[in-house]
């Protein structure tokens, strides 16, 4: 990892410190962190499929979240995006950042919650970087491969193909609130990435995308990305007990699952004919996978009651417009 100026410990013993903790070697992996670069070779006969996202102190968590919650869901929400290409996971690069006066442990803390993600899904973190930052914040790039002409899109689905969700939405955003129960808790702290639902949907998926915005809002992008209308099923979204429990006192039961983020869950257009394939491909990742929806001639994506009726589409999460994070659903 590259050092620059960063805390109590010293740039070199807190990049050592990180380094013990951190999964270096793996798959592809030539020369290590630990250089000013790393060099890996990427498996034969696959393309690479390269992602970076950040988590940011005081807008995606906040004082309440156990560092190695922050560390794991950092690297999580990278997977998540190598998921919904369908893309198997090799490698990281993590830059942390974070105040003068940072508590050591708190960041160690972070960087072994991004250990046990990378141990977990059988990622090498093989470079990065540490300097001084208003807050605390963690940006990794992580990098897949799949095979050529097997990758996922967001632009493949066409009128006829259903609309299939795995397994359940909503959780994430009410594990924010205050006195959340704790499986709603899990669900936001500690996302688990579709990595082998989507391995397993290529070649049977036509588009797909992964839930971090709001289902009605991911789901807008993949038609458009498309050039064809979304029909979402409200009725058929699945929703787990603890949601159902907390929903039933929201003057809208349905908006968490609609537009509340985080679930990193996989959306997939399938062809009816590659139904079956795709529920099999579930069963063997052991996730659940619904038909909620179809897509169809035309624009736009509309959320259609039990009863025939429409319902506004609820807008989704804007890292550009959204508030300081609080504890309330986006």
């Amino acid at each position: 990892m590259a050092a620059r100026p960063s805390t109590r410990l010293g740039e070199f013993e807190l990049i050592a410190r990180m380094a013990r903790v951190l999964p270096l070697r793996g798959e592809g992996v030539v020369l290590p962190a630990g250089d000013d670069a790393a060099v890996v070779a990427p498996p034969r006969g696959e393309q690479l499929c390269l992602t970076v996202d950040e988590v940011v102190e005081d807008v995606h968590f906040d004082r309440r979240f156990a560092p190695a919650d922050v560390g794991w869901k950092a690297l999580a929400v990278n997977l998540s995006d190598l998921a919904a290409m369908g893309a198997r996971p090799l490698w990281a690069l993590v830059a942390l950042a974070f105040p003068r006066g940072e508590p050591v442990a708190r960041v160690l803390g972070a960087a072994r919650g991004i250990a046990a993600c990378a141990r977990r899904y059988g990622v090498a973190v093989v470079g990065g970087n540490v300097s001084r930052a208003p807050a605390l914040s963690i940006s990794i790039t992580a990098v897949g491969s799949v095979r050529p002409g097997r990758f996922l899109t967001r632009a493949g689905a066409r009128p006829g193909d259903l609309l299939v969700g795995s397994g359940t939405f909503g959780d994430a955003a009410l594990g924010l609130e205050a006195g959340a129960a704790p499986a709603l808790v899990r669900r936001q702290r500690r996302p688990a990435p579709r990595l082998e639902l989507g391995r397993g949907l290529s070649g049977i998926g036509t588009a797909c995308i992964d839930v971090s915005d709001g289902l009605a809002q991911d789901l807008a992008h993949v038609a458009e990305a498309s050039g064809v209308a979304a029909v979402l099923e409200e009725s058929r979204i699945p929703t787990s007990v603890p949601y159902r429990r907390r929903a039933r006192a929201l003057a809208d039961p349905g908006t968490p699952a609609l537009c509340g983020g985080e679930d990193y869950e996989l959306l997939v257009a399938v062809p009816p004919a590659r139904l079956r394939a795709a529920l099999a491909a579930a069963r063997r990742a052991r996730t659940r996978l619904s038909v909620i929806g179809r897509f169809e001639r035309g624009r736009g994506v509309r959320v259609v009651r039990a009863d025939g009726t429409e319902r506004p589409v609820p807008s989704g999460h804007d890292h550009l417009r959204a508030p300081p994070f609080d504890s309330g659903p986006r």
